[in-house]
């Protein structure tokens, strides 16, 4: 019993960096998906409200009325003042892709993040030594849960040399309180359960980011998610000269 116990906690631990590892893949491909295809989409919607507003002016019917301004409801508004400047303001002024903007200079796009190997296994060996779930007491669950917190975001950042000096940290650290061997059948059970449960909660935030349209996105070409934005956006880029093609023939009729 207790060797069943260790190893589904070593078996949960690696469910769940393969969880993380997915999450930190969905969230960045996000980024880039927004970076990239965001701007063809607004085009998009604003030409939608532009059609349907020439075809109701030139029909006056109550139908297409209803239709233009249903369509110009869906066109994303122009964001407010402190939503334009989020994140533009620090201690030391102005920001540099806010001074970009403000004097035509291109403007940095945003950080693409994509975890080296090096940077995985550095991860995946962190985890395994620090996990929480291999405290025996509520205060190194606490210095556990606050270190594994730190080697999260420097893995979604997928900065290597900070996950090194991560692990030089942990080395050097308290020494881990030697592992109680459990004697009680009833604790191992309940330790089963309480990993069982943790697993299903894990199966179901897996889910949620597999199924979501990033997530089906990246299992479509995992290979090359690059190819795959491009693919869309010449899609999108052919809608929109369709779109604009059917403005001007309104607009000439």
């Amino acid at each position: 019993m207790e060797r069943a116990v260790r190893a589904a906690e070593q078996a949960l631990i690696e469910f769940e960096i393969a969880v993380e590892t997915f999450r930190v893949e969905v969230e960045n491909f996000s980024r880039l998906h927004h970076q990239k295809l965001g701007p063809m989409y607004a085009r998009l919607d604003e030409l939608d409200a532009l059609i349907a507003e020439a075809r109701a002016e030139r029909s006056g019917d109550a139908e297409d009325l209803r239709l233009a301004r249903e369509a110009r409801s869906l066109v994303m508004p122009m964001p407010g003042v402190d939503e334009l400047f989020h994140d533009w303001m620090g201690s030391d002024g102005i920001s540099d892709d806010a001074g970009a903007m403000l004097t035509d200079r291109p403007v940095r796009p945003p950080q693409r993040v994509r975890p080296t190997e090096e940077v995985k296994r550095l991860y995946r060996e962190l985890v395994r030594r620090a996990h929480p779930d291999l405290a025996q007491d509520e205060a190194e669950r606490q210095r556990r849960d606050a270190f594994i917190a730190r080697v999260n975001a420097a893995y979604g950042r997928g900065e290597e040399q900070l996950l090194r000096e991560l692990a030089e940290e942990w080395a050097a650290g308290p020494a881990a309180q030697a592992e109680q061997r459990l004697s009680e059948s009833e604790e191992l059970y309940a330790r089963l359960e309480w990993l069982a449960r943790r697993k299903e909660l894990l199966t179901v935030v897996a889910r949620e980011l597999e199924d979501s349209a990033i997530g089906a996105m990246l299992r479509m070409a995992p290979e090359d998610p690059d190819g795959l934005l491009n693919e869309i956006a010449e899609q999108l880029l052919a809608q929109v000269s369709e779109k604009e093609a059917q403005l001007a023939a309104l607009a000439a009729g």
